[in-house]
């Protein structure tokens, strides 16, 4: 769970487990806190891997986006072609689709996401971009306005191709754009079956191939992969309660580990960490006195949003304050800033959040000024 701070915040005398190395057995790993960034634990996270399937994220993204700014509706209809048509019958992974069909955008996101399709990627590509090489082209666009400095995608799938290439740092980075951005869409990731009614034949029902969704832990997401140069590949993402976590491997040798030494690093970073919510903006509210004012006191917001995510053993060291010249002296505008929120860890400022004014406050008029600054001068602070 994400704890939130009210003000000052210290803990002292609590024993908590050792922050041990969780020993994950594949190539490349790491794991990430979904809402402060905080990378809790990394091996070698920026060699190069082969995304294999992983790279279906950015295809939905792609998709998504489009009908996110209503580009793209999930009722359009796009032709399979013969090129899509082919990798249903190569041995791939396939929605199963046939030369011809129409199918909707809808079904080829669940061919893709769930099931994850070959055959449903290039024709969502195709039908989109008119190609797969121009589908790639704006795949990579998004990487780059998203930060992967290190992807280069060159088709829709992830199958064989020694150019498409990402590293487990920039995959965490593309689940949490895609978490973060479409979290409507974001619900397809999560569905265990999809049924599709082919032409020229029974349904075919396939399951999601993302093995932790099916452990009842709090998974959600969000994709498995496998090339036999790469072995296997897998982003996963837990949450508990308010509390998310991101973790990406690659360079299992099962599939039995994949699922397993996933789910132990997952485990091991709520095990060990806790996250805080020190801000939210325009949410998190601070009352601060004022001096000849209209009111006595005036709220202060901040215009972020902050998260801090420490090991267990060290949050008697973690200390919440406010800082401010105060009373605040009247008249005061909306949005002028007006205290300092500070997050510090020891000794160690981590974060100085500036708060603002959240309204205007008046001075009071002549005479009560003076009434009051006589009473202070006679009685003190009253």
């Amino acid at each position: 769970m994400i704890k939130k701070f009210i003000i000052f915040f210290i803990i002292f005398g609590i024993s908590f487990p050792s922050l041990a190395n969780p020993n994950i057995d594949a190539r490349t790993g790491i794991l990430i806190d979904y809402h402060s960034d905080k990378i809790l634990y990394e091996s070698d996270p920026d060699s190069q891997i082969y995304p294999a399937s992983m790279t279906k994220i950015m295809t939905s993204i792609v998709a998504f986006d489009l009908l996110k700014n209503n580009k793209l509706s999930l009722d359009d209809m796009f032709v399979v072609s013969e090129n899509a048509w082919r990798l249903s019958q190569s041995g791939y992974s396939s929605m199963f689709i046939m030369v011809n069909d129409q199918v909707s955008v809808e079904d080829l996101l669940k061919g893709i996401i769930i099931a994850s399709g070959n055959d449903a990627c290039v024709a969502l590509a195709e039908g989109i971009a008119g190609s797969e090489e121009n589908f790639a082209e704006i795949m990579n666009e998004k990487a780059a306005e998203i930060g992967m400095m290190s992807t280069n995608f060159t088709n829709s799938s992830g199958i064989n191709d020694p150019d498409n290439i990402s590293t487990v740092r920039d995959i965490a980075l593309m689940s949490k754009y895609l978490i973060q951005n479409y979290p409507i869409y974001y619900e397809l990731f999560k569905e265990k079956t999809f049924t599709w009614d082919r032409t020229g034949g029974d349904p075919i029902k396939q399951g999601n191939r993302n093995p932790l969704l099916y452990k009842n832990v709090g998974v959600d997401g969000v994709k498995t992969g496998y090339l036999a140069v790469e072995k296997y590949s897998l982003a996963s993402s837990m949450i508990k309660n308010d509390r998310r976590l991101i973790a990406v491997a690659s360079g299992f040798q099962t599939k039995n580990l994949r699922s397993s030494e996933s789910l132990k690093l997952l485990n091991w970073g709520f095990r060990n960490t806790n996250t805080f919510e020190v801000s939210k903006k325009n949410e998190s509210i601070f009352q601060l006195d004022t001096w000849l004012g209209k009111k006595d006191k005036i709220n202060a917001v901040s215009k972020e949003d902050f998260y801090i995510t420490i090991n267990k053993k060290d949050i008697r060291n973690l200390n919440v304050s406010l800082k401010y010249d105060g009373p605040i002296i009247a008249p005061i505008q909306k949005d002028d800033k007006v205290a300092d929120l500070i997050v510090k860890n020891k000794d160690e400022i981590i974060k100085k959040i500036p708060l603002y004014a959240e309204e205007n406050l008046n001075k009071v008029n002549f005479f009560k000024s003076l009434l009051t600054s006589i009473n202070y001068l006679i009685w003190g602070d009253v």
